[in-house]
């Protein structure tokens, strides 16, 4: 990401169902698929409506700015098109859409406005039918030095000044932190090698020094090796069943058998390069920061970067799942977040965002939204 990379992804995201596993010819015909199919119904775009716009209107109006933002800038012009849409096309819904919510007082006459003036896209989703999987991701905070002692031991680190002279394939996870090559690179100090894990996962973190400062770091750079799922490969090896993968049961499991931690998350082969962003907000792949509960990431191969878009799935709530249809800005990226079936929602920052993406593992539908 910052973007916040991955997300991704409820921290440790779940594996695809086996049945659309990527070597599996359905998953092939799927690739070949346009991301994107049109939704003809009118009906449907007159039954859209966002569960919390009038509580939230502020916190969607930055979130379409930011975007507004990006896709002026240099690097939109380069991206788009994006599944057919133009960047232009993408600017002008984004410009009215703001209008509209500028204007309207209350969710049922943005839905009217909406239906009036703007056609809807649905990805295709895991199977071809729009069933798309959301996770959750989050801005951590933890404990951190910039110095090593005793208490923190595992770093982060920057990116190598010759980086870009890497052949291909880069060295793996277990070879880079095995060899003396980061050595110098330290950037911080983490006490846990989990959580020092975890923000490769989530991208971005705020960092408590022991003189009571703040430090943020931001993403880097990665290598181009794949990233592997850690709940995945328990599952694989039968000691986690997938419906049980969370960040909670997958924190729990580790700390019943730490010995295990190692040999599982060099599994993960992708590795992740930080920066100091001194003191900015957590930021996506596009370079704008993003906005809790109002910004999504996807495949950005496949999806139009900083899109407005609209989400129907399950969020945490008040202890249990609500139903929610929201409107948000695509503004991110994972190393997880791989096709049409998949999009990862930024919760926010600090332990009730962590609690709250980590038993985000539910069904749902994307859609994005553009002007007639």
């Amino acid at each position: 990401m910052i973007g916040l990379w991955l997300s991704w992804i409820a921290a440790v995201p779940v594996s695809l169902p086996p049945q659309l596993a990527l070597a599996h010819p359905q998953w092939v015909a799927l690739q070949q698929m346009p991301a994107l199919m049109p939704v003809s119904s009118s009906a449907f775009l007159a039954s859209l409506q966002d569960d919390r716009f009038e509580r939230d209107r502020g916190a969607l109006r930055a979130a379409l700015d930011h975007s507004l933002r990006y896709l002026a800038s240099p690097a939109a012009a380069r991206r788009y098109p994006v599944a057919g849409i133009t960047r232009e096309r993408m600017e002008r819904s984004l410009l009215r859409f703001r209008r509209l919510v500028e204007v309207s007082c209350t969710a049922a006459d943005l839905q009217q406005a909406v239906a009036r003036e703007f056609v809807a896209y649905q990805a295709i989703g895991l199977d071809g039918k729009g069933t798309v999987h959301f996770t959750g991701y989050y801005e951590a905070v933890y404990r951190g030095s910039r110095v090593r002692t005793a208490e923190f031991r595992y770093p982060l680190y920057r990116l190598p000044p010759d980086f870009a002279q890497w052949r291909s394939p880069h060295p793996t996870r277990a070879m880079l932190e095995d060899s003396p090559r980061l050595r110098g690179l330290e950037l911080v100090w983490l006490r846990d090698r989990l959580q020092a894990f975890l923000i490769h996962i989530q991208g971005s973190a705020r960092l408590q020094l022991p003189d009571g400062s703040v430090m943020t770091v931001g993403f880097g750079g990665k290598t181009d090796r794949p990233y592997t799922s850690i709940g995945q490969e328990l599952v694989r090896d039968g000691k986690m069943r997938l419906e049980d993968v969370t960040l909670p049961a997958l924190i729990a499991y580790f700390q019943r058998r730490p010995q295990e931690l190692g040999t599982y998350l060099q599994r993960n082969e992708s590795f992740i390069f930080f920066r100091e962003t001194n003191g900015s907000p957590a930021t996506g792949s596009i370079g704008v920061p993003v906005t809790a509960e109002r910004s999504i990431a996807t495949d950005k191969s496949l999806m139009p970067p900083g899109g407005l878009a609209l989400i129907q799935t399950q969020l945490p709530m008040d202890g249990g799942f609500r139903s929610v249809s929201r409107f948000v800005l695509d503004q991110d990226t994972g190393s997880a977040i791989r096709g049409a079936g998949r999009v990862d929602v930024f919760m926010g920052t600090g332990d009730e965002a962590k609690q709250r993406s980590g038993v985000m593992n539910h069904d749902g539908a994307l859609y994005y939204l553009v002007l007639r």
